[in-house]
């Protein structure tokens, strides 16, 4: 599986959910960022997403965007191939 990063809060339900996804789909080991503790990592998550709000979710080094993202991947069919190894 492709390595996964998640900015995310300590207290936030739709980063809750994601991460109940992403561990229904196999995936063992999500990198979080609780970008509450740590204002730079705010700031970072920002620059290189250009949104403001969490979970901001990055499968490898695509950017997926939220929780309401990662569904949408997962309706459509897509979640399982792009987190499969290349």
């Amino acid at each position: 599986m492709k390595p996964v990063r998640m900015y995310a809060t300590a207290v936030c339900p739709y980063c809750v959910r994601a991460e109940q996804l992403l561990r229904r789909k196999g995936v063992t080991e999500i990198e979080k960022i609780l970008i509450d503790r740590d204002p730079a990592q705010r700031d970072h998550m920002m620059q290189i997403t250009g949104r403001r709000t969490v979970p901001q979710i990055f499968v490898g080094e695509r950017h997926v965007g939220g929780c309401d993202d990662l569904y949408a991947l997962e309706h459509a069919g897509e979640l399982d191939a792009l987190l499969a190894d290349a």
